[in-house]
Parts: structure tokens; C-alpha cells; sequence
């Protein structure tokens, strides 16, 4: 551009002389004849003429009009232009979703040992952690009062033995004396018939034969009270016979020593001291609460996996054993059992678990980008780009939030484009040029 001003000015410099110079040969000339100018003289300042106008036109308006046009098209192209949006694709979740629920790890049998008898420990042979075997001893208990009880059980019991016979030979006596009579009254009543002994005789004879056999009767009915009363005191006995057997406490199934709660010369009370409490650890569960919405695609056998929090990239395969078959009505939720196999012992009852279970879906919902959720008053949304790269905003309605992506369930369908992160240019009815944002390898829920 400087070069074409310098250009000008060097035009008009010329044109300028050219009329100094003819404007002094005009006043320098003869005094007494005015001659006209020659054609020659014409012809020349028309060349000059003509050269300026077209070095001007050439040097000066030409390439200022297309400099001027130049940027009336970039101008023009500069308004024009589309917005460039990066949009991401509406995908459909995998057929197997991936349910992750929390749940605490829990032995499969677990109880208290409680003590059965009254006294002070005598010894304690198992601690916290210990490994112990059904029937194995884990501690005595030291009860003096309970010799007593069984030696005061025993003498009711020789008490009551000696009853029952003493009753047995009474009864022994009264059918005796019940024969006698009978003999006694059958003699008077062939005497009576032959009138040799008078009414009365006869019938003091019969009615003695049957009071003796009312005692007979009542005899026996005590010898069965003395027999009852020998069998109660016998198992009274036994009773306390059992009571001194719980004096030692064995555990009642094979597993681990999870509390102790005892320790040497510590009172203990019968039935309400807890001793030890054992779990079995070679098999563990855990119970879930699975939503209402996907309790219908959760199966008995069905596979799962443990994730212990604290360890991670360690995963242990569990299985769903059993479940409630129905819905709790304060949570809406169904309760699943998961079990694992814990032979090595890494697992411990109480842990904290992730359990993923691969939860097969009739109707896999879509999913989306977290960059692409516009949140309004009116609810979630997102900026839906036509296939004439027109935007609309829709309502959604969404599912679960997994960070990164989000379900989908009403409001989008599979394969449209969704723009990420729209700025204030984003706006209804917008049209802008959709570009494909390049996505990072997302494993789809």
C-alpha cells in the first residue's frame, strides 16, 4: 500500500511540473503575437492526460477496489460462518449391566457361647483368633455348690425309692387281707343259703371283702404317686448330673474364637454370661438390598464379584444363593444373599464389600456423556443437533449416575448427537457445525 501512495504522489509531482512548465512558456513568450497552441502541444498534454488517468487507474483505484472487495468477502464469509460444536453420540448400555451395592461380610454361622452353669472360671484355654474344632474344651468352670445339690439330689432320691417299696409292701398287705376276706365272705354267703348264720353275719362278711379291695386300689394308686415322685427327683438328679457336665465349656461346632469375654476367677451366670462368640469363616455372606428396579433380573446361582475396599485390583467370584422373594414396603428393595469361599482366610467377617452383580436387562437403557447434561429449572436437558445441525433442547429423564455417564431413560433416542459442554452460543434453534468430540475409552454400563 505505501508502495502505490508513493506511486500517486509521483504522478500528481509530475502533472504539477508539466503545468508550471506550460503556464511559464505561456507568460515568457512574444509580447506582440499570441500564437494558439499547436496540435503537437495537444497531442501531448492528452497523452500525458490519458497516462496519468490510466496509471491511476492501474496504480491507485484497481487495487483499491479489490482490496475493498477482498474484504467485503471475508466480511461477508466471517458472518456467515457456523458455529463449531464438539457432539457425542446417544449409546445403548450392554445388554449385562453391571449393579454395584454395598454390603458387609458376615459368617454364615456364627453363635454365642453362653454359660450353662453358675460358678468361676477354673481355667480359659482359648483367646481371640484361635482355630478350634467341634467339641473342643475352651474353658472349666469351678462350682463347689453344685457337689452339694447333687448329693442333697440323690438322698430324695434314695428317699423316694424307699417310699415306693414301703408302699409296695403295703399293697402287698392289702391284697392279702383282700383275699382273706373273699374267702371269709364266700364261706358265710354258703352259710347264709343253709340258714345256719343269720342276715347280718353274711353281709358284715361281704362288705369287709369290699373294703379291702378299696384299699387295694388305693394302695396301688400310691405306689404309682411314689413311682411318680421317684422318676421326678431321678430326673432332678440327672438335671444337676447335666449342669456339672456344662461345667466344661466345649465349643459347638468347628471355627474361630471372634470374642472372649472371660477371663480366670471371673463370675459367670448361668445362661445370661456370654463367654466366647464363634464364627465359622471358611464360607462368608453378605446381604444386599437391591432396587426395586432390578430385582426382577436377580436369580439364585446368578454370578457376582467382591471387591474389598482398601484392596484394590483384588476381586473374589460369589455366588447369589438365595433371596427373599419380596420387596421390603419401607424401602422397596429386595434382600439378596451372596456367598464366597474363604479357604485361605484373606476374608474376615465385618469387612466392608462392593458386590458387582451382572444383572441381565430386557430393555438396556441409553447412555450418555456427563459433559452433555444441561441442568434448568424445568429439569435436565440436553442439545439435541438435527441432521440439519439444528438445536433443540430436550427434556430427559435420567437414571443412574455413574460419574462420567448417565442413564437415560426417557427423552433421547439411540444414535442422536448431543453437543458436550454447549457454551452461551448453544441456544434453541441455533444452527452450528457438529464435529465429533473424541471420546476416552468408557466401559459401558
Amino acid at each position: 500500500m505505501n508502495e502505490i501512495q508513493t506511486n500517486e504522489e509521483r504522478l500528481r509531482s509530475e502533472i504539477e511540473d508539466l503545468k508550471r512548465r506550460l503556464a511559464a512558456s505561456q507568460s515568457h513568450g512574444p509580447a506582440v503575437v499570441h500564437k494558439g497552441p499547436t496540435f503537437r502541444t495537444f497531442a501531448v498534454l492528452i497523452s500525458l492526460v490519458l497516462a496519468l488517468v490510466v496509471a491511476g487507474y492501474f496504480l491507485g483505484y484497481l487495487p483499491r477496489q479489490q482490496r475493498e472487495m477482498a474484504l467485503a468477502q471475508e466480511s461477508k464469509a466471517g458472518g456467515e460462518a457456523l458455529p463449531v460444536v464438539n457432539v457425542a453420540l446417544v449409546e445403548r448400555s450392554l445388554a449385562k449391566g453391571n449393579l454395584v451395592l454395598a454390603g458387609n461380610i458376615e459368617a454364615v454361622t456364627e453363635a454365642p457361647v453362653l454359660a450353662r452353669a453358675s460358678g468361676y472360671i477354673l481355667k480359659r484355654y482359648v483367646d481371640i483368633g484361635d482355630r478350634v474344632q467341634e467339641g473342643q474344651v475352651l474353658a472349666e468352670i469351678e462350682a463347689p455348690e453344685l457337689d452339694q445339690q447333687i448329693a442333697q439330689a440323690k438322698a430324695t432320691v434314695d428317699q423316694a425309692h424307699s417310699n415306693t417299696e414301703q408302699t409296695q409292701a403295703a399293697l402287698e398287705q392289702g391284697r392279702s387281707n383282700a383275699g382273706l376276706a373273699k374267702v371269709t365272705a364266700d364261706r358265710q354267703q354258703q352259710l347264709f343259703v343253709k340258714d345256719v348264720i343269720s342276715r347280718q353275719d353274711n353281709d358284715t362278711a361281704q362288705m369287709q371283702y369290699a373294703a379291702q379291695q378299696a384299699n387295694v386300689q388305693a394302695l396301688e394308686k400310691a405306689v404309682n404317686a411314689a413311682r411318680g415322685s421317684a422318676s421326678a427327683v431321678e430326673a432332678n438328679l440327672a438335671r444337676i448330673n447335666d449342669l456339672k457336665n456344662y461345667l466344661t465349656v466345649r465349643a459347638p461346632f468347628a471355627g474361630v474364637i471372634t470374642v472372649r469375654n472371660i477371663d480366670v476367677g471371673a463370675l459367670v451366670n448361668e445362661g445370661s454370661t456370654l463367654l466366647y462368640r464363634i464364627a465359622q469363616t471358611g464360607r462368608l455372606r453378605t446381604y444386599l438390598n437391591v432396587p426395586q428396579a432390578d430385582a426382577g433380573n436377580v436369580r439364585v446361582g446368578q454370578h457376582a464379584t467382591l471387591e474389598i475396599v482398601g484392596r484394590t485390583g483384588i476381586k473374589i467370584p460369589g455366588e447369589v444363593t438365595r433371596t427373599a422373594n419380596s420387596l421390603d414396603p419401607a424401602t422397596r428393595t429386595l434382600l439378596v444373599e451372596v456367598q464366597v469361599a474363604n479357604a485361605t482366610g484373606a476374608l474376615m467377617p465385618g469387612m466392608y464389600a462392593q458386590v458387582d452383580l451382572a444383572v441381565p436387562r430386557q430393555d438396556p437403557p441409553l447412555l450418555i456423556p456427563g459433559s452433555t447434561l444441561v441442568v434448568r429449572s424445568d429439569g435436565p436437558q440436553a442439545a439435541v443437533v438435527g441432521p440439519d445441525g439444528v438445536v433443540h433442547f430436550t427434556r430427559i429423564r435420567l437414571g443412574r449416575d455413574f460419574g462420567d455417564h448417565l442413564e437415560v431413560l426417557e427423552g433421547l433416542q439411540l444414535g442422536q448427537q448431543l453437543v458436550a459442554n454447549p457454551s452461551d452460543v448453544v441456544r434453541e434453534g441455533v444452527k452450528v457445525k457438529p464435529v465429533q468430540a473424541p471420546q476416552p475409552a468408557a466401559v459401558k454400563r
